[in-house]
């Protein structure tokens, strides 16, 4: 069991720090050491709280409401303003990410004027979609509904995320286009998909401290992973063991420590681009934490 540095003004009681992430197994084996206890801060009381990614982006907007909050990488310019992005576990595509995917084959040109099913407005599935296709029509589905949806005709695309990634041809499905894999050819960057933002009003060292004990959380999955997956398996969505242990290695390893030099860059990039073509109204100010 591992332990931060107790922080001099919680030392007579104890202090909560609220954090929400998204039920999927790649959170779930992040925050496996903070959700058990494994991983304690003398002073803090983590709790925890799962809902979907969208609803995240939107609460920590309007709401500011969690202390630490996963988020896609596409809202956080709409709420740089009450959090900063800690340094360490986001999820990172490298050469690979959101895809679009049909029942049937199109090309990259009809694709682009076709309407499509998406998780989410403020996700960066979207962001990276109307970066590739500025004009392209959208509709939004819960993202666990857009391959059912498409296999029974309600849209000729959809926008897909998480383990859908890994299930859609088994589904019958075809893969129109990886985003991760042209973001790279465009770029020669990874793709930022999502991070953890924590809200600014917790002053310097808390935030400092809660940082590195998200970090700490990650490693202590990372060096415990047997015991890790099994508890991220409880949200791994129509995955077997193999296909979570596969997801989970995906999204949730070194660059989930540290972005890297690289990663930092993709970052900004990714939402100045954003600005720069009109997606995102707000000028972009990037600041990490840790």
């Amino acid at each position: 069991m591992s332990t931060t540095p107790q922080l001099e003004h919680t030392q007579t009681g104890i202090r909560e720090i609220t954090i929400a992430h998204s039920p999927d197994s790649d959170d779930a084996f992040m925050f496996y050491g903070l959700a058990t206890n494994k991983v304690r801060v003398p002073g803090l009381k983590f709790t925890h709280t799962l809902t979907d990614i969208e609803t995240l982006n939107q609460k920590a907007i309007h709401e500011a409401f969690y202390d630490v909050t996963a988020i896609s990488f596409h809202a956080y310019p709409y709420l740089q303003d009450n959090y900063a992005l800690m340094a360490c576990g986001g999820s990172v595509g490298e050469g690979y990410g959101p895809m679009i995917v049909s029942s049937r084959r199109f090309t990259l040109d009809e694709i682009k004027h076709i309407r499509i099913a998406i998780p989410g407005e403020l996700t960066t599935a979207a962001l990276s979609l109307k970066l590739f296709a500025p004009d392209v029509q959208t509709t939004l589905v819960p993202f666990d509904q857009i391959i059912p949806q498409v296999l029974a005709g309600k849209h000729e695309a959809g926008l897909i995320i998480h383990e859908g990634q890994l299930t859609y041809s088994a589904s019958g499905l075809h893969k129109v286009l990886d985003l991760g894999q042209w973001w790279r050819e465009e770029t020669g960057l990874p793709l930022p998909l999502g991070g953890n933002a924590i809200r600014r009003s917790l002053g310097d060292e808390t935030m400092r401290v809660v940082t590195k004990a998200l970090r700490e959380s990650i490693q202590h999955a990372l060096d415990h992973r047997e015991e890790a997956l099994a508890y991220a398996m409880q949200f791994a969505r129509d995955l077997d063991a193999q296909l979570a242990n596969r997801f989970v290695s995906m999204y949730v390893n070194e660059r989930t420590l540290n972005y890297g030099e690289d990663g930092r860059e993709a970052i900004r990039k990714l939402l100045e681009l954003g600005h720069e073509r009109g997606i995102i109204k707000h000028p972009v100010k990037v600041d990490f934490v840790g």
